[in-house]
């Protein structure tokens, strides 16, 4: 199963880092978010990935393609004319990187790398966020209910969008209510391949009428983690997360 992470935004809130570099590659503990989240997904099994790159997509491309040469030794033979890299990796990863356009929205980014999702069920998760969720089971919920869509619900303050719900079904699905309290979007979503169907331009914002509509019909189940879960908008969230990874007590350090 291919997981898809949306990489593209502009990270206003985190502009202190943002300046200089994607969100996706501000660093927790030496190694970029982004990372951090591929792990996860590898301690669940996936390995393979599309990038939906944007605000400064080409260092992200860099980032990957200098991995060897970054994170393992290396014996250059000038004599010879070759290069060679010591070691095995720890990451066998898949990784393919598409400019989905410096100003698309969410839904757009998601509906440029349909080619290569193989009209087949995919994931997908924003490139700022970490948790302890066990992915394999929100795959396998997805599975068990049937529906054209899974979204991770978790529980906070109502500055985010609300989703109602209904046993293992999202009845409805509001953005940004003022005051209130419930369930919102965290992310790490299960999808058919029809969703982006909904999906009608480079404009559609995926969190709007793509999950509003599949809320309408029925067809967004909710997989529901009251454990840790902590998107990196701010420079203190940042910092909050640098803290725990320098405890050795990260919450989303799945892997060994």
């Amino acid at each position: 199963m291919k997981v898809v992470i949306l990489a593209g935004g502009f990270g206003t809130r985190l502009s202190e880092e943002t300046d200089v570099r994607p969100k996706p590659l501000v660093e927790i503990g030496g190694k970029p978010i982004l990372w951090h989240i591929m792990k996860m997904y590898e301690a669940a099994g996936l390995t393979d990935f599309i990038i939906c790159c944007g605000y400064r997509g080409q260092m992200i491309k860099h980032y990957f393609v200098n991995y060897f040469m970054e994170n393992y030794d290396i014996e250059v033979d000038l004599g010879a004319n070759k290069l060679k890299f010591l070691g095995h990796p720890s990451e066998r990863w898949k990784v393919t990187m598409v400019d989905t356009g410096a100003d698309s929205m969410t839904g757009g980014r998601v509906k440029r790398v349909a080619h290569l999702l193989n009209n087949e069920t995919f994931c997908l998760t924003y490139g700022d966020g970490v948790s302890d969720v066990d992915l394999a089971k929100v795959i396998a919920h997805h599975r068990e209910n049937g529906r054209a869509a899974t979204i991770t619900a978790v529980p906070s303050p109502g500055r985010f969008g609300i989703l109602e719900l209904e046993g293992s079904a999202v009845a409805n699905f509001r953005e940004k209510p003022a005051n209130e309290m419930g369930w919102i979007n965290g992310g790490f979503f299960v999808l058919e391949p029809s969703v982006l169907d909904l999906v009608t331009s480079d404009a559609t914002v995926w969190e709007r009428e793509p999950l509003e509509a599949l809320a309408k019909t029925g067809q967004l189940s909710a997989y529901r983690h009251t454990g840790f879960w902590r998107p990196m908008d701010t420079l203190r969230d940042k910092r909050d997360l640098e803290g725990m990874w320098a405890s050795g007590k990260a919450p989303w350090k799945l892997w060994s």
